[in-house]
Formats: structure tokens, C-alpha cells, sequence
């Protein structure tokens, strides 16, 4: 038999794409059988350009599926690539009507009953791990039988839709067999056509997840049971996808990668002792399962970054997500976590049936402490009703459709709107595309939760510091000053008075809030908001916002000029010139120290004051910040690259060198621009 198996089409230009390895597995599983299987990876082909984006995009799909001449379609479907897969099964059902068209997937499992009532043309819906149960449905369609007795399935019979037991959970994933990648172009290729600077590849290490979170599918899927590969198969794998295929780094694909911490501890050794730390991954965690020295080990094996699911800030709203975490436990564990050098994503979700605008305010502002911690990026989501979770079950008579969070986009396929076909569809079935809907929320309207899920994160990303003291200095909750700064955009912008643009009408002709907006107006707008107070307590906020500007210039990374090597034995012949990448900006408060305080999470009302040099410059890591001296600040303001070391050493004699001999001082200013060069303060001139 021929199976063709489908990773449906979207295109969202921020994300980049892997290997389907869902797709992957399947057919990993099935090569020992005499059947021929093919991957079409529909993602792929929209960013090499051999798929267009059109209303015609579907035939095209099916047209391409088609050639391959197959018994069998299987789709692998979730969120946002369900209209997608439904609307190319009908093409090919329409084409082929004796072909038979599976559907599996996180989405599927909870909704397969109301999927095969709704579309006569899908024959079957895997749920659950779809490995055996795959393979077991081929055999029976290869044998001519119905699969009455395949475990996890759900099918078409002439008389009825059939729903078979559940199967059970595979207890040793060892038994698995490793995930064979020829089924799909070469790492290298999905790095280039995507842009990315490193090949990822997926190394799928467990399975499951034992919470119970309001908004999640996945541990209903997984019965609340986590597996975990055995570390050697681990490392094997690992070690061959880098030495033969061509993988330069790592995603962990498991939840809950330190749940349990010897299994944590012993994939970093592992890594470390077969040489592949090296070798940078990403992995997912929760704050409450990490500490000290965990994080320093996980750092040592060349864990580079991971993401932690804050998700709220308000005690109420974490109780219905049933996520028992203590807020005040972040500070210190996000702090851990970039001491350790790893640059944590922290996850925040905005929108819940009953958040009130109290609980909203309290996720922001905590989001804002976190980003204040430095380093670290924010990711601030819609809440997202999903087929199979507690909030589908308790709210899905509440849907309407406003607003499309990150879980709808991608689909945008004729002239960067959605095909009519896929919106007639969305509309038709709610329970089954419940993604592409909404739950009204008492904290703000539906377009609010958007706009502040979309561009929040620009404010946490440049100013967090500063956004943050500047409404406990206006005493304003942070989502109206948010709310308040947007029409500020917005006014410059159209030219228009607040008055009449409204908060309906952001938006409308592009990203509210982008960086450069954000960068060019922020300044004016905390002065305006400071400006006719009779009594301003935090004076130091315009120096904290000068601050975050110059290290923002940093977040677009490049690479650094060489630095300058200076050879001591040639004073005359030296002509240090600063590096073209640095800057200096005096401030009059002591902002190293109150930025030590933030990290620590500690918001003062006042700063100390006194002149203090920070150099910022930019290298391959971003923006690096550094306290100078004086000294420091007059000598790099010598090299220009076109006077001498001993004149510069000669002009600064009688500032900084009255109690030396000039040689001494001399042989000082040479070390110095020894020093600046090994900062890469200087650059060759």
C-alpha cells in the first residue's frame, strides 16, 4: 500500500519550521512492513516557494498527494492546520473515493465522534499515541477488514461511527524504534529556506504530563502519566542526529523535562560525558521543580535557554487554572536561572472566563518584575479553548468569534487573509475549530486581551524596568498605562486627538505597537505623564529610560568588529581608535545599583546620586553594559585612531599622572588600552 502522510500548510512568518516528527515516527514505525510511505510537509513547501499561497492552495495539496497514487492519507491536524487538513481530505475524497483518510493528532482525540459526524469524507481519528495503533489500522486496511479491534480508534462503519477502546499507553518508550529523519529533507535545508542560524532538531526525551491545567489538552491525552525515554537511548540518538546528520542543537520535546530530577540529572551528565555539551538545547520546565544547582549542571551540558509557564499573577486566577505555584518563588528562580547563563522564556496567559481586570493587572505587573530581572524574554498568550480541556468542557456554550489569537494564525493564504472557504468552515462546526474562537472576559474586551497579548511583550522586551517604576510613580495599574501609552502610538501616528480615535481604533493599519514606534515615543510620553506633577518621588526614571534605550540598541545582534590587540613593546607606533560599536552615556544616578536591586526584585523609591560611566557595547551576545571610570571616559574619547598612545598617555599626564613618573604613567595608559581592547572597547584602526 501507499500512505501518505500530511503535515497540512500554514505559514506564519514569525515562527520558523521543523520536521514533522509526529510524521516522522509513523513512518519510522511502519518501514519494516512492505508498504511505501511518503511525507508531504505542506509548511516546508510554502517557504521554498514550490507551494503557492493562493485560494487554490487546497487543490494543489491534493493534487500533489494525489501523485503518489495513495491508499491511504493520514493527516496529522491541530489548532490552527485543521481547516486545512479537512478542506484538502474533501478535495481528495472528492478525487479518490476509495481512499481512506485518517486524522490524528493533540486536537483530534477528544473531538473524533464529532469530527466523523461532521464530515462524511474522514474514514478514521487516531487518538492518543499513534504509533501502534497506526500501524495496526494499516494492517486491517491492508487485509480488507474493518479494525473493530484496533485500540484508540475511532472510525466509519457502513452502519455507524465505531469508537473502540482506548489504548493503553506504551510503558517501556525504549521499545520505540529510533526516529528515522530520511523521510524528510536534511536539517541543514529546513535551517536555510527557514533562515535560522543553527539546525534544530527535535529529541524527543518523554512523554506526558501529570498536572491538570484548565487550558491544556495534553495531559487528558496522556492520562496524567509521564515517560521518559532511558538516557542511553537518549544520548544515542543525540550523538547520531549531531555526527551524522548534521544537528547543531536541540529541542527537548517533553512538559516536564525536570520533573523528576535524577532523570534531569543524569541526561546533563550523560551529555557531559559523551561529549555533546557543545551542543546548545531548549527545554520546558516549571520554576518549582529547579534550584541553584540544578540550573548550573543543566547549563554545564549546554542547556541554553528554556521556557517556565508562569501563566498568571493573580492567587485567584491560578486556582482555576488548578496550577499550585507560588508567584513569590519566581524572582529567585528566574534569577538562578540567568546566573546560570541560561535566558529564560516566561510564559503568561491573559483572558480566563473569569479573570477580572484586578487579576489581568497583577499578570502584567508581575510580567514586567520578571523582565525587570534582565535577560530574559516574556510571552504573553490569549487564553486558548481547546477540544479536550477542563475550560472546552465548561465554556464552549460561550464561544463567539472577534479575535484571533496565536493559535488561529497561519492560514492566511490569499493576499494575507484567511480563504472564505476556511472562514464558512470555522463558522460552521464551533466545537470542532473552538481554536479559532473566544470566551468573553470580564478584565477587558475581547479586543483589548488582543492588543495586549500581541504587543505587551514589546514593552517588556525595551522598557520593563522603567514602564514598571513609571506607573508605581503615577500610580496607575499597568494595563491602563499600557492602554494609555497605545493611544499615544496611535495619536502620533494618525495625527488625530485621543478623543476620536478611541481604543477601537488601534490597530486598524498595521502593529499597533512595533519596536521602533515604541523606541522613538516612549521618552516623550513618561515625560509628558511625569510633567505638572507637584511632587515627583522617583527622579531617576529618565536616566533608567536613557538606560534601557541604549541597551535596546543591542537586541538586533551583529557581529563585532576584532578587537584591537595591542603590542606594549611599540607604544609610538599605536594609534587606538574606539570601537565604532560602543557608546558612553554619563548618568547622574548610580543606575548600576538600582538595577542590581530590580534583579533581586526590589523597587525603591529613590537612588543614589552621583557620576557614573556605563559603556555600552555590542558583540555576537548582544548589548554588553559596563561600568568605567573617569579615566576611562577621557582616554577612549582620545582614540580617534589618529593620535599616538604616548601623545594620548602625554595629554592625560596632567589630569590623572601628577603623582607618577611619565614613563610610569606611560606604561599605565598602556595597560589600559590593553584592558580596553581585551573588552573590545578599542577596535584596529
Amino acid at each position: 500500500m501507499n500512505i501518505a502522510l500530511v503535515f497540512p500548510p500554514f505559514y506564519f512568518e514569525p515562527m520558523y519550521n521543523l520536521p514533522p516528527l509526529g510524521l516522522i515516527n509513523l513512518a519510522t514505525y511502519l518501514k519494516p512492513t512492505a508498504h511505501s510511505v511518503k511525507i508531504f510537509d505542506f509548511p516546508l513547501d510554502i517557504r521554498r516557494k514550490s507551494l503557492v499561497m493562493d485560494k487554490n492552495i487546497y487543490e494543489r495539496c491534493a493534487r500533489d498527494i494525489l501523485d503518489f497514487s495513495p491508499d491511504v492519507a493520514g493527516f496529522s491536524v491541530q489548532c490552527t492546520t485543521y481547516p486545512p487538513a479537512v478542506n484538502i481530505a474533501r478535495e481528495l475524497k472528492k478525487q479518490a473515493p476509495f481512499l481512506k483518510i485518517v486524522f490524528g493528532g493533540p486536537n483530534t482525540w477528544s473531538i473524533d465522534e464529532l469530527t466523523l459526524k461532521r464530515f462524511s469524507f474522514i474514514d478514521a481519528v487516531v487518538r492518543g499515541e499513534g504509533e501502534i495503533t497506526f500501524a495496526e489500522l494499516i494492517s486491517s486496511y491492508d487485509s480488507r477488514l474493518e479494525p473493530q479491534s484496533v485500540a484508540g480508534l475511532t472510525f466509519r462503519s457502513p452502519e455507524t461511527i465505531v469508537r473502540n477502546a482506548d489504548r493503553e499507553l506504551i510503558e517501556s518508550l525504549d521499545s520505540l524504534p529510533e526516529s528515522d529523519y530520511g523521510f524528510v529533507p536534511s536539517f541543514s535545508q529546513y535551517r536555510d529556506i527557514c533562515q535560522i542560524s543553527r539546525s534544530i532538531a527535535i529529541l524527543e526525551v518523554g512523554r506526558g504530563c501529570p498536572h491538570k491545567c484548565v487550558y491544556c489538552s495534553q495531559s487528558g491525552m496522556w492520562k496524567r502519566r509521564t515517560r521518559t525515554f532511558s538516557i542511553p537511548k537518549i544520548i544515542a540518538e543525540m550523538k547520531n542526529l549531531a555526527q551524522n546528520l548534521g544537528a547543531e542543537c536541540f529541542l527537548l520535546a517533553f512538559d516536564q523535562f525536570t520533573a523528576k530530577r535524577s532523570f534531569a540529572e543524569n541526561f546533563c551528565r550523560g551529555v557531559i560525558d559523551a561529549g555533546l555539551d557543545a551542543f546548545p538545547w531548549y527545554c520546558i520546565s516549571r520554576l518549582d521543580t529547579v534550584d541553584k544547582d540544578l540550573l548550573n549542571l543543566m547549563r554545564r551540558a549546554g542547556c541554553e535557554t528554556m521556557c517556565y509557564g508562569i501563566d498568571s499573577g493573580s492567587k485567584k486566577t491560578l486556582a482555576f487554572i488548578h496550577k499550585d505555584i507560588d508567584r513569590e518563588i519566581l524572582f529567585e528562580k528566574v534569577r538562578l536561572t540567568t546566573e546560570a547563563a541560561i535566558v529564560p522564556t516566561l510564559s503568561f496567559v491573559i483572558g480566563f472566563p473569569e479573570e477580572t481586570k484586578e487579576d489581568l493587572d497583577q499578570t502584567l505587573e508581575l510580567a514586567l518584575r520578571a523582565a525587570a530581572t534582565g535577560n530574559t524574554n516574556v510571552l504573553v498568550q490569549m487564553a486558548t479553548i481547546l477540544p479536550g480541556t477542563e475550560l472546552y468542557d465548561k465554556y464552549n456554550h460561550l464561544l463567539i468569534r472577534e479575535v484571533d489569537t496565536y493559535f488561529s494564525l497561519g492560514i492566511e493564504f490569499e493576499a494575507g487573509k484567511r480563504l472564505a472557504s476556511d472562514d464558512f468552515l470555522i463558522d460552521s462546526a464551533p466545537a470542532i475549530f473552538s481554536s479559532f474562537y473566544n470566551i468573553p472576559c470580564p478584565a477587558a474586551t475581547l479586543r483589548q486581551l488582543n492588543e495586549t497579548a500581541s504587543y505587551f511583550t514589546v514593552i517588556a522586551a525595551l522598557y520593563p524596568r522603567s514602564f514598571l517604576m513609571l506607573g508605581i510613580e503615577l500610580k496607575m495599574p499597568v494595563i491602563d498605562l499600557f492602554f494609555s501609552f497605545l493611544l499615544t502610538v496611535a495619536q502620533k501616528k494618525t495625527g488625530l486627538p485621543q478623543t476620536s480615535i478611541g481604543f477601537q481604533g488601534l490597530g486598524e493599519d498595521g502593529p499597533t505597537l512595533s519596536p521602533v514606534a515604541c523606541l522613538t515615543h516612549f521618552e516623550d510620553f513618561a515625560a509628558q505623564s511625569l510633567a505638572g506633577r507637584e511632587k515627583v518621588l522617583r527622579k531617576f526614571i529618565p536616566e533608567l529610560i536613557k538606560y534601557e534605550t541604549r541597551l535596546s540598541s543591542g537586541s538586533e545582534k551583529s557581529q563585532a568588529d576584532s578587537p584591537f590587540a595591542i603590542d606594549i613593546a611599540r607604544l609610538d607606533s599605536l594609534k587606538p581608535l574606539c570601537n565604532p560599536k560602543v557608546s558612553i552615556e554619563r548618568f547622574t544616578y548610580d543606575i548600576p545599583s538600582l538595577i542590581l536591586e530590580l534583579k533581586y526584585g526590589h523597587f525603591p523609591d529613590s537612588c543614589a546620586q552621583g557620576p557614573v560611566f556605563l559603556v555600552f557595547s555590542r558583540s555576537t551576545d548582544g548589548m554588553k553594559v559596563r561600568e568605567i571610570n573617569e579615566f576611562g571616559v577621557d582616554f577612549l574619547g582620545l582614540c580617534n585612531g589618529q593620535i599616538p598612545l604616548a601623545d594620548i598617555a602625554e595629554r592625560l599626564y596632567p589630569k590623572y599622572g601628577a603623582d607618577k613618573e611619565r614613563g610610569e604613567f606611560a606604561a599605565e595608559c598602556a595597560k589600559a588600552a590593553a584592558t580596553l581592547a581585551g573588552l573590545e572597547l578599542l577596535a584596529q584602526g
